[in-house]
């Protein structure tokens, strides 16, 4: 994945690492027999961490994009697959 700068890539990280955190509470939630709602809880935290990570990628590349409409990302991506990624986050 290539990202535009350091600041981008630094914070989708930073995501992904809590997301990390989340997954880590999730499994013990479970190891431990933590009730429903507490595992609910926690999957849905994982899902949320996830999903912003996802979309702070594709925004990023989409940025790329905006600069020069008929380039393709430092990833190949193009504005239609780009478009298509984003909607497989939906």
């Amino acid at each position: 994945m290539s990202t535009q700068d350091a600041a981008a890539q630094r914070k989708i990280v930073n995501r992904l690492k809590r997301a990390r955190g989340q997954l880590d509470a999730l499994i013990t939630a479970v190891e431990d027999g933590r009730s429903c709602r507490d595992v609910v809880m926690q999957l849905s935290a994982v899902a949320s961490a996830l999903d912003k990570a996802g979309y702070a990628v594709v925004a990023n590349a989409m940025q790329e994009c905006l600069v020069d409409p008929d380039h393709t990302t430092e990833d190949g991506l193009t504005p239609a697959e780009l478009e298509k990624l984003f909607l497989t986050l939906a």
